[in-house]
């Protein structure tokens, strides 16, 4: 499911950030990028998202701020003292004044860096922190997401509801209309060819063979089972329900193509291929569930 938080935290005289995206994948593939976060903390943050999230492309994304909105800086001292002797041996090589400005050795490359230091332990508190409120509000904007999905797919089990009441009453009438064809063909049969003598048992069994195959009493049983079970699963209390879901999407499907093999009618076959179209609906919106 898609989202962003963000969060803050504040310590001393510095602020830790933390922002989280994420986008729709089947698995958890999470990223965490950071200056200086050091293993330890690093794999404080990894624990702590695996621990609320299950699916999704996640990116989070800490840093330090100052008060400022600066970056901690910090000045080399043996690399300042050691370009001011240079620049003053080269102005008295050259006959010139040897004071020389301070502006211009912090110029120079190496003099002020950007201190890449491991966080202290309040700094890594600070993050942890800031990524907690991150995902607070991650979590909010993907539950929002959430409820719009879910009376999507609402709706649609609802439509395959019905399509399966449809093919309940289809295949009810299917042996018999099955042994009215068998019927005909015998009869034109019989016409067709003299002395031709049809033993009437044989026919009765073939008929009960026949009626047998086409039975998808079965069938028709699981996929209301399974399409009760993602009703309830929706319905349930907000919890990692994705992967569960796409099962039963793969069983419904599985289910349905099993009807369609069984079927002779062109009635069933086609409303199964109405069924599958609606599935292929859910299975979609199912990716994008938690």
């Amino acid at each position: 499911m898609t989202g962003y938080g963000r969060g803050e935290a504040a310590v001393d005289s510095s602020l830790a950030v933390a922002e989280i995206r994420s986008v729709n994948h089947r698995f958890l593939d999470l990223k965490i990028r950071g200056s200086g976060l050091g293993m330890a903390l690093e794999e404080k943050c990894r624990a702590k998202v695996k621990s609320v999230l299950s699916r999704g492309s996640v990116t989070v994304t800490l840093r330090i701020d100052t008060r400022d909105g600066g970056r901690a800086l910090k000045i080399d001292q043996a690399v300042a003292k050691a370009a001011f002797i240079e620049l003053t041996e080269l102005a008295n090589s050259i006959g010139l004044p040897d004071s020389v400005d301070l502006a211009l050795i912090c110029s120079l490359p190496g003099v002020v860096v950007v201190s890449d230091e491991m966080p202290s332990d309040s700094l890594a508190s600070a993050s942890l922190a800031a990524l907690d409120a991150a995902l607070v509000a991650l979590i909010e904007m993907r539950a929002r997401e959430g409820d719009i999905l879910a009376r999507d797919i609402h709706g649609r089990l609802a439509s395959l509801s019905a399509l399966t009441d449809s093919l309940e009453l289809l295949a009810k009438n299917s042996p018999e209309r099955a042994q009215q064809r068998l019927a005909e063909r015998l009869e034109r049969l019989l016409r067709q060819s003299t002395g031709l003598e049809i033993d009437s048992e044989r026919v009765a069994q073939e008929i009960a063979v026949l009626a047998d195959r086409l039975d998808v009493t079965e069938e028709l049983v699981r996929v209301r089972s399974h399409l009760e079970q993602v009703t309830t699963l929706l319905a349930d209390e907000p919890k990692a329900i994705g992967r569960r879901l796409d099962f039963l999407v793969q069983e419904l499907g599985r289910e349905f193509n099993t009807i369609a093999s069984k079927s002779q009618s062109a009635d069933i076959s086609g409303t199964v291929v109405e069924a599958k179209a609606e599935l292929e609906k859910v299975r979609e919106q199912v990716q994008n569930i938690e």
